[in-house]
């Protein structure tokens, strides 16, 4: 199993220097490729804030798929780009990073607070494989209609069901189910959502129009 199939397959892999010379056409392939991710970004990165059509023309060149309504701050920082799947309606706010050595699926009308990390790539505990430089990478998966607060991390392996909420701060390491608040570190579900949210927005202030899913803003 060569370096590219060992890190598709989850499996515990290192980039040996090109010593290995079954493996090292991959990985001066994927050094290249991570130096073109980094030349994309500082592209995206330094366009004029009212030039949303070059931006999206950006993700939508480097990621494996993205919508048609995506729009992410300043400041984001990808590993490949190819890896991640956004889907529609989706918006983060500034200084998202995503290690996406892995596949990262994100589904329609997702939102994204400030400094969220998500990272498909770990370390192994023993010292010694980390200074053989070991890896390993898990895909990330988070549903539709998710909410994931500012400063959160989202580590390999991970998926979280549609329509939760990730509170500020948290570190998740464990799959979170749909339809509930999830906060902490490491993150843990608080409570489920339920019909109280249609009516009060933030603890005990009340939402002052009447709830549909087809309401729009004035």
């Amino acid at each position: 199993m060569n370096l590219e199939e060992r890190i598709k397959a989850g499996i515990l892999f290192y980039e040996s220097g090109h010593v290995d010379p079954v493996n090292q056409e991959i990985e001066e392939r994927l050094e290249n490729e991570r130096k073109d991710c980094k030349e994309w970004m500082f592209d995206y990165n330094h366009c004029r804030p009212g030039d949303q059509d070059r931006r999206l023309k950006i993700l939508k060149e480097l990621l494996g798929s993205c919508g048609d309504h995506v729009y992410i701050e300043d400041g984001l920082h990808m590993s490949y780009g190819k890896h991640v799947y956004l889907g529609d309606y989706f918006y983060a706010n500034f200084n998202l990073t995503i290690i996406d050595d892995g596949e990262v699926h994100i589904g329609d009308l997702t939102m994204i607070g400030p400094n969220v990390t998500i990272c498909t790539t770990g370390h192994p505990v023993d010292p010694h494989y980390r200074e053989m430089a070991a890896h390993y990478s898990l895909p990330i998966y988070i549903g539709k209609n998710v909410w994931i607060g500012s400063n959160a991390a989202i580590l390999p392996g991970v998926s979280i069901g549609d329509n939760t909420v990730i509170g500020a701060g948290s570190v998740v390491t464990r799959d979170i189910p749909a339809n509930v608040v999830a906060v902490g570190n490491p993150c843990r579900v608080l409570r489920e959502i339920s019909d109280r949210d249609k009516e009060y927005y933030f603890r005990d202030m009340k939402v002052d129009f009447p709830y549909a899913s087809e309401k729009k803003m004035d």
